[in-house]
C-alpha cells in the first residue's frame, strides 16, 4: 500500500478532530477525500505530510511511518496545500529551481527535473514570468510542478481547484488525471463533479469519523432513493396513465415531456405504455443517484 492510516486520533483541547480514522490507498489510485468544513480532512492531510503529530494511531507512506521515519516518508510525498505557498516576486523557473534545491536536487538533475515539470504542467508559455503576474490557474500549475519535482510516489492535493474558473478547473482536472496514471493521489475537494470526473474511489469523513470508503458506483447503488425518468412523447399523452404503473410516485409535466418519480427503473414499462397508446417516445433518460446526494445523506 502507498498510504496506510490506522486509528488516527487528533484532539485539540476538548475537541476530537479525528476519531479513530483508518483507510488505505493503493498505488495508482486517485482517491477523493471528502467531508464538510471542519470534518477533519486538512488535519488528516497535515498528519500524513508530517506537519502535525497525532495523539493516537499510525500512518505510513510507502512503508515509512510518518512520525518515526518522517524524513523518509516526506521524500515520497508531493503536497499541494489549500493555500498554495508561492513567492510572488520570484520567476517561475527560478522558483522551481529553488524548490528543487530544497528537495535535494542539484546541478543537471535539478535543471532536468524543472524542465520536465514545466513541460508536463503546461507552464512553458509562462516560464519567464514572475509568479505574481500569473493567473490563479497557472499558480496552481506552479504548485503542482513544485510538488512533483522530486518524482514522489504519493501526491496529496488539498482543494487544488478552489477559486478557479471553469476553464481552469478543466485544465487542472485533466492534469491530475494524467498525473494519476503513474502516482498515488489523495484529492480533497468540495466539488462533487470533480470527484466524479477524476476519482476511482472516495473516502468520506464527517465529524472526525470515516462514514464511507468505497468506489463511487458502489456508494450510488447503496443510496436508497427514487428513480427519476424523463420521457418525451411525440404526441399528447394522458399523464393519468402513469399512475397505473407499479411503484409510481409522482409526475411533473412540461408540454409533451414528463419527469416521473418512481421506486424502480420503469423505462421498459413506459415503452410498452407508449406502444399501447400508439405514441412514439422521442427521448427517455434515467437519472442516476449523484455523488452529491450520497454525500448529503452521509454528512447531514
Amino acid at each position: 500500500m502507498s498510504v496506510i492510516v490506522n486509528g488516527l486520533t487528533k484532539i485539540y483541547g476538548q475537541q476530537k478532530a479525528l476519531d479513530n480514522v483508518s483507510f488505505e490507498v493503493k498505488p495508482g489510485e486517485i482517491v477523493g477525500f471528502l467531508g464538510p468544513n471542519g470534518a477533519g480532512k486538512s488535519t488528516t492531510m497535515k498528519i500524513l505530510t508530517g506537519y502535525l503529530p497525532q495523539n493516537a494511531g499510525t500512518a505510513s507512506i510507502c512503508g515509512f511511518d510518518v512520525n518515526t521515519q518522517s524524513m523518509e516518508a516526506r521524500k515520497r510525498i508531493g503536497y499541494l496545500p489549500e493555500l498554495n505557498p508561492l513567492y510572488n516576486d520570484m520567476y517561475v523557473k527560478e522558483y522551481l529551481l529553488f524548490t528543487a534545491g530544497l528537495q535535494g536536487l542539484s546541478g543537471n538533475n535539478a535543471s532536468q527535473a524543472v524542465e520536465t515539470m514545466i513541460q508536463k504542467t503546461g507552464l512553458s508559455p509562462e516560464r519567464k514570468k514572475q509568479i505574481g503576474q500569473l493567473s490563479k490557474g497557472y499558480k496552481q500549475r506552479v504548485g503542482l510542478a513544485a510538488a512533483m519535482l522530486h518524482n514522489p510516489e504519493v501526491l496529496i492535493l488539498d482543494e487544488p481547484t478552489s477559486g478557479l474558473d471553469p476553464n481552469q478547473v478543466i485544465e487542472i482536472r485533466n492534469l491530475i488525471k494524467e498525473i494519476g496514471k503513474n502516482k498515488t493521489v489523495i484529492f480533497s475537494t468540495h466539488i462533487m463533479q470533480e470527484v466524479e470526473a477524476i476519482c476511482t474511489r472516495v473516502v468520506i469523513i464527517n465529524k472526525g469519523k470515516i462514514v464511507a470508503n468505497d468506489a463511487i458506483e458502489n456508494l450510488q447503488k447503496k443510496l436508497d432513493k427514487a428513480f427519476f425518468i424523463t420521457v418525451e412523447f411525440k404526441n399528447n399523452f394522458d399523464k393519468s396513465l402513469f399512475e397505473n404503473l407499479n411503484d409510481w410516485v409522482q409526475t411533473e409535466e412540461n408540454g409533451n415531456q414528463y419527469r416521473l418519480k418512481m421506486r424502480r427503473d420503469a423505462r421498459e414499462d413506459l415503452a410498452k405504455l407508449a406502444q399501447e397508446q400508439n405514441n412514439l417516445i422521442l427521448s427517455m433518460q434515467l437519472e442516476e443517484s449523484s455523488l452529491e446526494e450520497v454525500f448529503q445523506s452521509l454528512t447531514l
